[in-house]
Formats: structure tokens, C-alpha cells, sequence
């Protein structure tokens, strides 16, 4: 009979043979491991091999570490979850938020993304005090008030930080050591800056994106588009605890004990988030809450950041646990399709090897063809698109988010780089653009030039 781990064996190589998995995957039940292999390369052209101790930034699977030394510092006395968050930051222009609002993404506050892609001088590398600073002073318009509504918030993890570094008096990364990773023998992570604090770690996997205009994988740094990864990468919290599977182990062995914080503490870090109407949703401090079908209760959390996709999932009332990391960007739907297959395996259950669609190739055009697209565009009762021309590029804004470069795949029709989403403009009989059509996984949505 074919074990559980040659089930994962066979489709990690079948995809990894492909060019679609370059990463490691930890699978244990019952206090053991039963899997634990690594795929592909650490660092390109040639490179290092990924190992099974590889060290990977996490993404936002950092949040339930961050949510953790709330939790600890809770423990000690040093706040409550229902503190305001004014008794840290007395100044903060945004009243009745909560510590627990902050947590369980219910406090409305805009994203700190957004402002510093408008407002940020891009050559400097920002930190969390730089978060405060803009918040206080722009004062963006919060998306609701507290626990009205919920709202992934990289924004609140940020402040959590900030919140952990003023109630300690200890640096974050700091503390996170001292009274998180180190009492549970994680000895091989830490909150890692590696462009705003360089330091050399012995088997780090960098992280790598996809260039669809050279077909190559290369550094974030690299492409305009992923360029933000150097100017916010002094910010914590939301993201930048960098570590491997074996002490992401460690750390949910140690969830099912009370070393660190008490199972009380933790029955409430793992209940769903209930809003000022009653409603429930899944999430609890610092993770995703499922009640699932032949798998009882789960906590969970993902993550993604140029270059990095991560998964820990902690299926606690059967004791398995799945934890994935990844350096080569394949997509979010191919990432979580290839994590869903692994679960099947982990439980006995059928599975297919995922499929990926063809890698996508920009075309040369004629930049000069630009400038007929370019305008504002507005979908029927939804939000308007901003197309702009900077440096020979055609770029596309949804108000509200991030700008993301148009590739091409002929003068009037594109691509986007890290989504399924096609864009073709719709010509006038004066040859400027007057509609485009948005075509994500088949659905179709037409915007007309204002």
C-alpha cells in the first residue's frame, strides 16, 4: 500500500518536474512527522538546493506570531484586549478602536499600503513608526467603525507591533525572541529584515517572482510592479517573521499545551470574532477559524508576499497538521489548489495533481499606442479604473488599490502579471479607447471611459 508520504513524494516531483512547485511541505498526525521534503532551489541562477530547514519569509502567516505576544503580554499583566489602542498611541486619529479589534480585523482602518504607495518618499525604507506618522497625519477615512464590519487589516497588525514594542519596552524583533521563538526552542526564526537590516542566514530561500516579459524568474526587487518590497521592508507584524517548517512545528506542538500562553487564552484566540450585530466571522487573533466537515475544528493561516506563498494549517481536534512554503511564484489559486491536494493526502482522501495554465509571455508593442488607453474608466455601479502611461508603461488602478502594469498581449489587449485578469479596450471611431472589458476566470465586466 502506498503511504501517505509517497503520495506527497509523487505529486511534489510530478510538480516540481513541471516547474510549478519549488518549496518545502511539513505533514504530521498525531505528534509525528510523516512527511517532510523539499523541492527545487533556495537561491537563483544555479544556486543552493531548498532543504528541509530552509528559512522562508512568511508572509502573513507571521499574524498569529504577532497575535501571540499579544497573548503573552496579556499573560504577564501588561494589557488587556479591550485596552483602547489611544492608551499606546495617545495621539491616533482614529477613536474606539480596541487591542481586540486590532486582532480580529474588526477596527476599519485603512491600509497602510495605499498611503505609502501615494504619499511615501519610495527611496527611503519605511518602518512601523513610519505607519503611525502617515496614518496621524493624512488621517484616511476608516472603512467602517469598530467591529461594525470585518476587514483583513494589514494596517491593525502593524499597530499591534507597535503596541507590543510600548507595553514590553523591548525592540519587536526583540521580544518575539525572547519570550516567543526562543522558550520553544525555535532557534532558527526571527523577524528579518533583509534589505532594511542586511544579515547573512545560513540557508535562506529568496524569494523569487515571475517576468513575464523575459520568461524568467528573478528578484521582487527587480520588476517595477513587486518594487515595494523594498521600501516597506522595515515594517512588522503584519509580516516578516522568516522561518522553516520543523520550528513552525515546534510552535504548534507547543499550542496544544499551555507553556506560553494558557489553553483558556488560547480557546479565545481560536473562537470566531463576533460583530456589534451578533454575526459571527471565522477568525479569531491572529487566525482563520473553520469548523470543517470530517475534520472538526481548524485553525489556519496563509500567506503571500512577492515571492513567498505559505500555508500552516492546524487541524486541532485530530491533531494533523499542513504546513507548505514556497519561494517561485506560481499564482494564489494554483498555490491553495496545490495545498487542498496535500490535505486529501493527509486524510486519506482522493486527489488529483493540480493543473497549471500556461505561463503567460508579454509582447513587444509600440508604446505610443499607450496614450489612446489612458483615462478613467468606470464600471456600472462599482468602482473606477484609472489607466496611466509612466515610463513606457500602461498601468491599471482600481480606486482603492494597489496599481498593477498592464502586459501585453497585442495593442489592445493585456494581462496582468500576478492575477487571472485579461483586459481588453474597446477602440472609438476616433481611435482612442472609450470602454475596456475586465475578464477574470471567465466573467466579464465592461467599463466605460468617463
Amino acid at each position: 500500500m502506498t503511504t501517505k508520504r509517497e503520495h506527497f513524494e509523487t505529486m511534489l516531483n510530478a510538480l516540481h518536474e513541471k516547474g510549478q512547485f519549488n518549496g518545502v511541505l511539513l505533514a504530521a498526525e498525531n505528534g509525528e512527522i510523516i512527511a517532510e521534503l523539499a523541492f527545487g532551489k533556495a537561491e537563483l541562477p544555479g544556486g543552493r538546493k531548498l532543504t528541509v530547514r530552509s528559512v522562508f519569509e512568511l508572509a502573513s502567516v507571521s499574524k498569529p506570531f504577532t497575535a501571540t505576544a499579544i497573548l503573552v503580554l496579556a499573560r504577564q499583566g501588561k494589557l488587556a484586549y479591550d485596552d483602547g489602542i489611544e492608551r499606546w498611541l495617545p495621539d491616533f486619529p482614529y477613536p474606539g478602536i480596541t487591542i481586540r479589534h486590532l486582532l480580529t480585523h474588526t477596527s476599519g482602518l485603512p491600509d497602510y499600503m495605499e498611503l505609502f504607495i501615494n504619499r511615501w518618499d519610495k527611496r527611503r525604507i519605511a518602518c512601523n513608526e513610519d505607519v503611525v506618522r502617515l496614518l496621524t497625519s493624512y488621517k484616511p477615512d476608516p472603512h467602517f467603525p469598530p467591529n461594525e464590519q470585518w476587514q483583513y487589516s494589514n494596517t491593525g497588525y502593524v499597530l499591534l507591533a507597535v503596541i507590543v514594542e510600548r507595553a514590553s519596552g523591548k525592540p519587536f524583533a526583540e521580544f518575539m525572541r525572547d519570550c516567543v521563538f526562543d522558550p520553544l526552542g525555535m532557534t532558527e526564526t526571527r523577524v528579518y529584515n533583509r534589505r532594511y537590516r542586511p544579515e547573512k542566514l545560513a540557508d535562506y530561500a529568496f524569494g523569487y517572482v515571475y517576468d513575464a516579459r523575459s520568461g524568467e524568474f528573478v528578484l521582487p526587487d527587480e520588476l517595477a510592479e513587486t518594487s515595494y518590497v523594498e521600501y516597506l521592508d522595515g515594517i512588522q507584524g503584519d509580516g516578516t517573521v522568516n522561518s522553516n517548517v520543523r520550528d513552525l512545528y515546534r510552535f504548534d506542538r507547543a499550542l496544544y499545551g499551555d507553556s506560553l500562553v494558557s489553553r483558556r487564552m488560547l480557546e479565545e484566540a481560536f473562537a470566531p470574532v463576533r460583530l456589534n450585530n451578533g454575526e459571527t466571522f471565522d477568525y479569531g487573533f491572529g487566525w482563520l477559524v473553520e469548523q470543517r466537515a470530517g475534520k472538526g475544528k481548524t485553525v489556519c493561516h496563509h500567506g503571500g508576499w512577492p515571492g513567498y506563498s505559505t500555508s500552516f494549517i492546524r487541524y486541532i481536534d485530530c491533531d494533523k497538521t499542513l504546513i507548505c512554503l514556497s519561494n517561485m511564484e506560481q499564482g494564489y489559486d494554483f498555490d491553495q489548489a496545490v495545498v487542498a491536494a496535500a490535505e486529501r493526502i493527509l486524510f486519506d482522501e482522493p486527489f488529483d495533481i493540480p493543473e497549471r495554465a500556461p505561463r503567460k509571455r508579454a509582447v513587444e508593442v509600440d508604446p505610443g499606442v499607450y496614450a489612446r488607453h489612458a483615462g478613467r474608466y468606470r464600471f456600472a455601479d462599482g468602482p473606477g479604473v484609472t489607466i496611466a502611461v509612466e515610463a513606457d508603461r500602461l498601468y491599471l488602478q482600481v480606486d482603492g488599490q494597489a496599481r498593477l502594469e498592464l502586459l501585453a498581449s497585442s495593442e489592445n489587449a493585456y494581462f496582468l502579471r500576478s492575477l487571472p485578469v485579461e483586459i481588453t479596450f474597446v477602440a472609438k471611431p476616433s481611435g482612442s479607447s472609450g470602454a475596456l472589458i475586465l475578464n477574470q476566470d471567465g466573467a466579464e465586466e465592461r467599463a466605460i471611459r468617463e
